[in-house]
């Protein structure tokens, strides 16, 4: 008896330039990158020395907002990639 095997490449639909990313899915990547670098830039500031204390270091901005921001974006960069392109509505040409 002869056996069938079947393949794999098959079942997946593919886009019709034969990228798994499209367009949608590289722009929300860019748009997860900028969140990204503005919750670093938000984090920045001076330092405390030996001589003096400097306490802007321990602001919301630095120590709260910076980091939620920057987390927030380095999820959305994870779901940039993973999600379906067919399912983005940012990148369709009308």
């Amino acid at each position: 008896m002869a056996t069938q095997q079947k393949s794999t490449a098959g079942q997946f639909e593919h886009s019709p330039s034969g990228m798994p990313l499209e367009r949608g899915n590289f722009i929300a990547m860019a748009i997860a990158g900028a969140l990204i670098v503005l919750g670093f830039i938000l984090m920045l500031g001076g330092s405390s020395t030996v001589e003096q204390f400097n306490p802007d270091i321990f602001s919301v901005r630095r120590i709260v907002i910076g980091p939620a921001i920057a987390f927030i974006g380095f999820l959305a960069m994870g779901a940039a990639i993973i999600i379906d392109p067919k399912r983005l509505s940012i990148g369709k040409k009308k």
